[in-house]
């Protein structure tokens, strides 16, 4: 049997925070691996430490103690221009609001990671934002701008974003906290489709319903992980969305 390769190796991080006269430890000695074609959701309620493990593994920041490997590098002794350059490469961010430039297209937008990678073109810039748009169902939108998009459009968008670069891994911050439950669902399925194309997926979320569609998750409470469970009877977001009742444009 083939060892999946590990893209995330967590080895007793700590994470401390100095506010005001306190000190705050926002994690607590968390291990885990994630390996690739893994689609897993990170969940936690408020102040369990999920954001610091999503900037954590997000290279926005560093351990205070501990080892991170991201796709086999060493995150924590790299310096700041490193580290950028490492997540731009390796990581495609999706965030609950979007984060979109508001009067540029949809192709000016998705192109935007690529600005930082001087071996790419720009006419092979252009073609790989079409590209990315075209596998998120976009490929009629490619001019609009983001203010003639629904949130639905917009978010995927973003996702084309995080794929252009073609990262080890795509990260994904509450990425349907903004949206209807219809187009939630529309955004799952998509996930679903790009997990089952062999992307490797943490969707980091506070809503529990959401690691029905994982094949993995990972809760967190007070900084240390409570829960690791494998999810052997995945729901199909597609089945789920079939079943809601039409909406009327």
């Amino acid at each position: 049997m083939e060892t999946k390769k590990a893209i995330i190796e967590l080895r007793d991080i700590r994470r401390d925070f100095k506010v005001g006269e306190e000190e705050v430890h926002a994690l607590r000695g968390v291990t885990f691996s994630i390996f690739a074609g893994e689609f897993v959701t990170i969940m936690g309620t408020s102040g369990s430490g999920k954001s610091t493990l999503l900037n954590t593994l997000g290279c926005l920041d560093t351990p205070s103690f501990g080892d991170y490997f991201l796709d086999g590098v060493s995150v924590r002794t790299m310096n700041k221009n490193d580290r950028a350059i490492l997540r731009n490469r390796k990581i495609g961010f999706v965030f609950q609001s979007y984060n979109l430039l508001a009067k540029t297209t949809a192709i000016e937008n998705v192109e935007l990671p690529l600005m930082y990678n001087s071996s790419v073109s720009a006419l092979q810039r252009q073609n790989k934002a079409i590209e990315a748009l075209t596998a998120v169902g976009l490929a009629d939108r490619l001019n609009h701008k983001s203010n003639q998009m629904s949130g639905g459009q917009q978010q995927r968008v973003a996702i084309a974003r995080a794929l252009v670069n073609d990262p080890v891994i795509i990260l994904a911050d509450e990425a349907t906290g903004n949206l209807d439950s219809r187009t939630s669902y529309e955004i799952l399925v998509l996930f679903q489709e790009l997990h089952a194309k062999g992307r490797t997926i943490i969707f980091v979320t506070h809503n529990p319903e959401l690691s029905q569609f994982s094949s993995r998750n990972i809760v967190l409470k007070d900084g240390r992980v409570v829960e690791d469970t494998h999810n052997d009877a995945v729901k199909s977001a597609k089945e789920v969305l079939d079943s809601l009742p039409k909406v009327d444009n």
